[in-house]
């Protein structure tokens, strides 16, 4: 597995240096910056890890900044760190997805755990858009048919009702509907529907 860096983005060189020291002695990676830009110019693609950011710096603020991880294809857990009086700028942060704010001065064990969860959330993230990246290809595998009784089974026709449906044969159904949960990899039914839900094909409140 890559290593997790944690990315420190803060004008002011003490909060800096203070969180590099903190991070690093507990052996996390740190790599810092003085300004948001910085950091959204240097960040490597696809590298896993945080970002601790200040929410008020000179230049790009860190709310403003967060409006531009898309843009730079930066999807990794998002800590905001705040001043005093600047909690409502936090609370913003929080509503456009930052996973929590930390206001200064702060505790040193409650900004390690806060970085602990969000380093094990993206490592969860990950995972998921691996599996769902898997779920995909296998799907993009099936057979134009096999695609079809994937879609029935999953909207909860039994066999003999796909077979009506395409103008098939049971055993027929029952050949390609073995072939596609061999493909997709699925051991049961609910695991099915559940891939489908994760392609689009049905949503959590019934048939797509």
């Amino acid at each position: 597995m890559a290593e997790q860096t944690v990315y420190v983005v803060d004008d002011d060189a003490d909060v800096r240096d203070s969180l590099q020291w903190l991070l690093e002695s507990v052996g996390l990676s740190v790599t810092s910056f003085a300004n948001a830009q910085d950091f959204l110019d240097s960040y490597p693609q696809g590298s896993s890890g945080c970002v601790v950011m200040d929410v008020r710096m000179p230049g790009l603020s860190g709310i403003s900044a967060q409006k531009k991880l898309p843009q730079y294809h930066i999807d990794i857990p998002l800590i905001m760190i705040s001043g005093h009086g600047n909690v409502d700028m936090a609370v913003t942060a929080m509503t456009q997805g930052a996973r929590t704010f930390i206001e200064k001065p702060f505790n040193d064990q409650v900004l390690l755990d806060h970085v602990q969860h969000a380093l094990e959330q993206d490592l969860t993230n990950r995972a998921g858009q691996h599996q769902l990246l898997v779920v995909q290809q296998n799907y993009a595998a099936l057979t134009k048919r096999e695609r079809q009784v994937f879609e029935q089974v999953t909207k909860g026709l039994a066999n003999q009702d796909i077979a009506d449906f395409l103008g098939i044969n049971r055993k027929t159904v029952e050949g390609h509907r073995a072939n596609m949960m061999n493909k997709m990899a699925a051991h049961s039914l609910p695991e099915l529907i559940q891939m489908a839900i994760s392609l689009g094909i049905v949503n959590g409140y019934g048939v797509g």
